[in-house]
């Protein structure tokens, strides 16, 4: 028998304090609140799932189409409609709960008044953690605008910080002109975790109508076109930040995954890949278990190729 047949690998992991079965979160906006994919996966297998955004009244979102896609990849301009945060906790948060895994609520805002008093409400709730979405490209007040420079992106995630004792990570933009200053600002003002990345600035045209695709203009990139950016940018920043990583950005399968957690990501979530195949996330944790156990690996510690622990 091969040596390694034998070994059981571990996949739990903590970040901020909280522990997560293994290392596959469901992101945001791509999971709803879990109810929507009962039935088709196990969802209690899962190392988290992260909230449709979540602003503190309610949201309709954007007018017009709001899904393109587009090779290798699916365009979005859904504008974070929600029901709002005291909705989402009275009707979906005791459901998502009963479901298993972290709950991780992810927050956005039109202002920093908004993004404060919504963690104010969400810190006397049961999630587990909060995603400060400081990044979403499909809003025109607040979301990328604060995630660009490292002043504006303090001057939300303190006051968030100071106003919710809960676990604090931060998602950030790919399009931020100098990432790793956004990151240090974050991390500074009380981010214990980062989240990387959020879909790229990208648009289409609708040749036929002579006219942009969305009514934004503009909107937002996600799937496997952007991955090999993401893994750029999460092997960059692993080395100027001293808090966890969680990526995302176009996980389809196993490999995809290790190769994110070898760039020094401490999690992984899977977003656009569950539209495709609701199974996706049950077949990474298996395959990166596979992956552990054919290689000898016997914790996440090991997938660490770059030196730091």
């Amino acid at each position: 028998m091969n040596e390694t047949q034998g070994i059981q690998p571990g996949l739990s992991l903590k970040i901020a304090g909280v522990e997560f079965r293994n290392p596959v979160i469901a992101a945001s906006g791509t999971f709803g609140y879990g109810r929507e994919y009962r039935g088709l996966l196990d969802i209690a297998a899962l190392g988290g799932i992260c909230t449709k955004g979540l602003t503190l009244k309610p949201r309709v979102g954007n007018a017009g189409e709001r899904l393109w896609e587009t090779p290798s990849g699916l365009l979005n301009s859904i504008g974070l409609e929600n029901p709002g945060i005291e909705a989402f906790i009275e009707k979906e948060l005791p459901g998502l709960r009963a479901l298993g895994p972290v709950v991780i609520a992810n927050l956005s805002g039109g202002d920093i008044d908004e993004y404060r008093q919504g963690a104010e409400i969400l810190a006397a709730s049961s999630v587990d953690m909060l995603e400060l979405n400081i990044s979403c490209p499909n809003v025109k007040t607040g979301g990328l605008n604060f995630g660009m420079d490292p002043t504006s992106a303090a001057s939300v995630v303190g006051p968030v910080r100071r106003a919710c004792s809960k676990p604090l990570v931060v998602k950030l933009s790919p399009d931020a002109p100098d990432l790793a200053a956004v990151a240090r600002a974050c991390v500074q003002n009380g981010a214990e975790a980062l989240s990387l990345v959020n879909t790229f600035r990208g648009m289409a045209i609708d040749i036929r109508r002579r006219r942009p695709v969305f009514d934004n203009v503009t909107a937002g990139l996600s799937g496997p076109a952007i991955r090999p950016i993401a893994l750029r940018l999460v092997w960059e920043l692993y080395e100027k930040v001293d808090v966890p990583i969680v990526a995302l950005g176009g996980i389809a399968c196993a490999d995809d995954a290790v190769e994110f957690l070898m760039a020094g990501a401490a999690a992984v979530q899977v977003g656009s890949a569950s539209f495709a195949n609701p199974k996706t996330m049950n077949q990474v944790i298996g395959g990166i278990e596979n992956f552990m156990r054919e290689n000898g690996m016997r914790t996440l510690n090991d997938f660490n190729v770059r030196g730091k622990n």
